[in-house]
């Protein structure tokens, strides 16, 4: 199973998609360990000392596909989550310095926290479906897929140009254009999907 995300796939105002859509998408992967399920407590990461997160929503890939046509791309969605991609930014910098991979800063075990899954059928549009996140109560992120760069459809066509997507595959599609930050041991985070908390975990 893969996971797969996009870098940089949300603006704070519509009238900024068209300057900023190039077709070149930034996509990176991260490995299966790296996923927490359940709703599971998350400890700390001793390889940072500045976790980021960013909330996202995960869509599941619920069947076999290579280039896949953007019309035909939704339909490969079985179901839809929200995640955290979280990326150790000290890591991240150290990686950049040397113009290495991200792998580390964003692979590392707990890096990827995803709620339950719900049916792709319990979402009418998958161009305005809402979601955000707490951190101990306080609002942090706020987002609706209509701020998306780019789409669910087009984010599947692109990536299965280039890799074939299997059955399972999880696919972060990107965090709001504000309102990251970092996290600290202890921290109670909360995602939701149109106002249903679906993760719900501590930092430990």
């Amino acid at each position: 199973m893969k996971i797969i995300g996009i870098g940089k796939n949300y603006v704070n105002d519509k009238s900024e998609i068209n300057a900023i859509k190039t077709g070149a998408q930034t996509i990176f992967t991260k490995p299966e360990s790296s996923l927490v399920t359940g709703n599971k407590d998350i400890d700390f990461p001793k390889i940072t000392n500045q976790l980021a997160y960013e909330v996202e929503l995960v869509a599941k890939i619920g069947k076999r596909g290579k280039d896949i046509s953007l019309k035909n791309a939704n339909s490969f969605i079985s179901e839809i989550a929200v995640g955290i991609d979280y990326t150790a930014k000290d890591v991240l910098a150290a990686s950049r310095e040397n113009k290495g991979p991200w792998a580390l800063a964003k692979g590392f075990d707990g890096a990827s926290p995803v709620s339950e899954f719900k049916p792709v059928s319990n979402f009418l549009d998958l161009e305005a479906i809402n979601f955000n996140l707490k951190i101990n109560g306080e609002q942090k992120q706020i987002g609706t897929t209509s701020l998306m760069i780019y789409s669910f459809a087009e984010i599947i066509a692109y990536v299965s140009s280039f890799m074939t997507l299997e059955e399972g595959d999880l696919m972060f599609t990107g965090t709001p254009a504000s309102g990251t930050g970092l996290v600290v041991k202890g921290d109670h985070l909360q995602a939701s999907i149109e106002e249903e908390v679906l993760l719900d975990f501590k930092m430990i």
